[in-house]
């Protein structure tokens, strides 16, 4: 991962752990379940935003890179890689 990446996604990172933080505490004071799941969503949502910078950032460094090389065998190889994590995301 790129440095200006990794460490814009470390700072997202943070944040969305202090969301689960608060998420935390929001059950244990028995907080409105709608507020909970708003919240919920919220963080996955963020979580969301994390995983396509990552998969951008693959995309255009791994990827580019395999084919750049000319390796047919790297490329199917990192295509394969590349549609098995998009079908995954989607679950």
């Amino acid at each position: 991962m790129r440095s200006p990446t990794k460490e814009q996604v470390l700072r997202r990172l943070s944040r969305i752990e202090g969301q689960v933080r608060g998420l935390s505490r929001m059950v244990e004071e028995d907080r409105y379940c709608i507020d909970v799941i708003t919240q919920l969503s919220a963080a996955r949502a963020a979580l969301k935003r994390v995983e396509e910078e990552v998969l951008r950032d693959h995309v255009a460094h791994c990827v580019e890179h395999a084919i750049r090389s000319g390796d047919a065998e790297d490329q199917r190889r990192k295509v394969a890689e590349l549609m098995d994590v998009i079908v995954r995301a989607d679950r």
